[in-house]
């Protein structure tokens, strides 16, 4: 009888030592989070004040861009402040930011996740003066492309040199708008709000044709998987998949949007060719492992550097 009961203290005492070592495991781990999302709010506030005090390089670039156009094009006059907003913190980037920071603290805190802290990781690495400042080129290059060759390309190679397909930077940037599949099966990039003005000035974009026509934009070829959310990255590998088996039934052929990176991009920070960090499900589920480094690129001669060097 005596045995017996040794032998349950045993079993007890290592029951409790299991759980105590499980509960030690989880109150670390939410400490880790906890921690980390401190240090995300103190980073989204320190990049605010960046770009109010024009400590982003390319945030004061796009101002000036936003001023050339609305002086050269003042028709476009709306259009041009309204994507100028990203040089501020009431631009689509910069919420963004703010918003999936949001959403991670509204996560639940029981049990704590691993994937919580890659999330945050991701959103770090964003949040990254030096990363926002090489993801402000898109709507750069927007503008410029809609200056008629007055301003040149920031970290790509021209809007000759590429040939057609200008003002499209921002068409398929989750920040900005949206696909939308209509009745007939075709699917089409809508502007978010304000920004359908845009459609007065471009061309409307079906998803099967820019997939395999994309042109070179910092967001799809670098900062895709840093400025989108995981909701975001699912929905747009859906949306792809999905595409890709319509086209198998049609006997077309389908070719994904990110099937290579597009060439282009020089003068980029060196953050920008740092592959994202994984280390969780989050990183396998959204493709972080294939998709979110990036590749060091030669400069061409043919990259457009100054603030009016024309096409």
């Amino acid at each position: 009888m005596s045995k017996i009961k040794a032998w349950e203290l045993v079993g007890l005492f290592l029951v409790v030592c299991l759980l105590s070592a499980c509960s030690s495991k989880e109150e670390q781990l939410q400490q880790s989070i906890t921690q980390s999302i401190q240090q995300a709010e103190t980073e989204l506030i320190e990049l605010k004040a960046a770009l109010e005090q024009g400590r982003i390089r390319n945030a004061t670039l796009l101002k000036e861009y936003q001023k050339v156009l609305q002086q050269q094009r003042p028709e476009l006059s709306q259009i041009s402040s309204l994507i100028a907003q990203d040089a501020t913190s009431q631009g689509p980037l910069y919420t963004g930011l703010a918003n999936r920071l949001t959403d991670i603290k509204n996560l639940p805190k029981t049990p704590p996740s691993e994937d919580t802290l890659l999330r945050l990781d991701v959103l770090h690495e964003a949040m990254k003066p030096s990363l926002f400042n090489d993801a402000l080129t898109d709507p750069i290059n927007m503008l410029a492309d809609m200056s008629n060759g007055a301003l040149a390309r920031v970290g790509a190679i021209s809007q000759r040199a590429e040939g057609e397909g200008a003002g499209n930077q921002l068409v398929g940037n989750p920040n900005y708008g949206q696909w939308q599949t209509n009745d007939n099966g075709m699917t089409f990039w809508h502007w978010y709000g304000m920004y359908r003005l845009l459609d007065d000035v471009f061309d409307a974009v079906e998803y099967g044709g820019w997939s395999k026509r994309r042109k070179y934009s910092y967001y799809h070829d670098y900062g895709r998987y840093r400025y989108s959310s995981p909701k975001q990255i699912k929905t747009q590998s859906a949306l792809e998949t999905r595409t890709r088996q319509s086209y198998q039934r049609q006997g077309k052929q389908f070719t994904s949007p990110y099937a290579k990176k597009r060439s282009g991009a020089s003068g980029l920070s060196r953050s920008s060719y740092t592959p994202v960090r994984t280390r969780s499900s989050y990183a396998s589920t959204s493709s972080y492992s294939k998709s979110g480094s990036g590749t060091v690129r030669n400069s061409s001669s043919r990259t457009s550097r100054g603030v009016s060097r024309g096409k």
